[in-house]
């Protein structure tokens, strides 16, 4: 065998190594950002936690009405896992009776296969526990932003205890935000 034959058979074998190695890692994502900007369900978690303050000095001779529209039910920051991340999660209570979750100013690494996931374990979990007993609400639309997911009607909302942003390819999670209601 001729030296000109093992050189083209081991630069052949390192070329198809550096396709599969792009394809499946994509590095480019490290360096790349999307950017979703949905309109949010309900005001941000400050002012959702002020008004509920004042609503609860309000006087109790009378009950009001439930509101006409969207209401937050649980929700809060976002705790980095394998990645930095900043934001706020908020599950919400739609006006005729479905549920979804949004993320308020998501800002965290764009990466391959990216998953929202509705967690049966709270939110200072390891992150090990979040690959099982979740419900997948979708691909994650974008790495920054705003951005709202429908929840499944007949999910069990009495076990959700937090929502994760989970790499599919390489079981890890980016960040977790509680979403137990009180």
């Amino acid at each position: 065998m001729s030296k000109r034959v093992v050189v083209i058979g081991v630069a052949g074998v390192l070329v198809v190594a550096l396709v599969v190695g792009l394809a499946l890692f994509q590095p480019w994502r490290l360096v790349t950002d999307r950017t979703a900007d949905e309109a949010l369900l309900v005001p941000t978690a400050t002012t959702v936690a002020a008004e509920t303050t004042t609503a609860a000095t309000a006087s109790t001779t009378t009950t009001p009405p439930p509101p006409a529209g969207p209401v937050a039910l649980a929700g809060g920051p976002f705790r980095s896992l394998e990645h930095a991340t900043t934001g706020s999660a908020t599950l919400v209570r739609l006006p005729g009776g479905g549920h979804a979750v949004q993320f308020e100013a998501l800002d965290t690494s764009d990466g391959p296969d990216l998953y929202v996931y509705l967690s049966d374990k709270p939110s200072d979990s390891p992150e090990a526990a979040f690959g099982s007993g979740f419900t997948n609400l979708g691909e994650l639309k974008a790495n920054r932003g705003n951005q709202v997911y429908e929840v499944p009607a007949g999910t069990d909302l009495a076990t959700v205890r937090s929502v994760v942003i989970w790499c599919k390819r390489f079981s890890a999670g980016f960040a977790v935000a509680p979403l137990e209601q009180g």
